[in-house]
């Protein structure tokens, strides 16, 4: 059987990456970095962070919009998207039907599942990706395919067979 949640956590340190290395290029040519994809990167890692720290009963080392400059962002990416990736891969089903209680941002009380948290962060990154490549393009930047998809077509064709 196919573990989901494991497959999607992998995407989406790969996603990250690859989004990285497109900021990296860009800065490296001289290319400023919008601050709207800063910003929705930053916020995309940080709730990275959050999620983890609120499975782990643990305080979260950032604020929901705390913006970064791409140092920091690699930064937290370091500390958070292979902690993620591990709790997808490693969760088992008792944990995965686990309940968390937490508060968000605003103060609001909440119960998900850990499935779904999990589910959520990576959506969720998708999602602010995804608005940061239209920042990009908007900034004169080329932006990258991160879809899941491109992943899945990149991940095959390194397992090719041997004929």
């Amino acid at each position: 059987m196919i573990n989901t949640i494991a497959k999607l956590g992998a995407f989406n340190v790969w996603a990250n990456e690859t989004l990285l290395r497109r900021l990296d290029s860009s800065a490296a040519a001289g290319q400023e970095i919008p601050q709207p994809v800063l910003r929705l990167f930053s916020h995309a890692i940080n709730a990275q962070c959050i999620w983890i720290a609120r499975i782990t009963g643990t305080q979260s080392p950032v604020k929901v919009w705390q913006e970064h400059d791409l140092a920091g962002i690699h930064y937290w990416h370091e500390q958070s998207s292979e902690r993620l990736r591990e709790l997808c891969e490693i969760t088992d089903e008792a944990e995965l039907g686990r309940h968390i209680q937490y508060t968000n941002s605003q103060g609001d009380a909440y119960d998900s599942l850990v499935s779904d948290i999990l589910t959520h962060a990576v959506t969720h990154a998708t999602y602010h990706r995804a608005q940061a490549a239209t920042k990009m393009r908007e900034g004169g930047l080329e932006p990258v395919n991160s879809d899941f998809i491109t992943y899945c077509r990149e991940m095959s064709r390194q397992v090719q067979p041997q004929l």
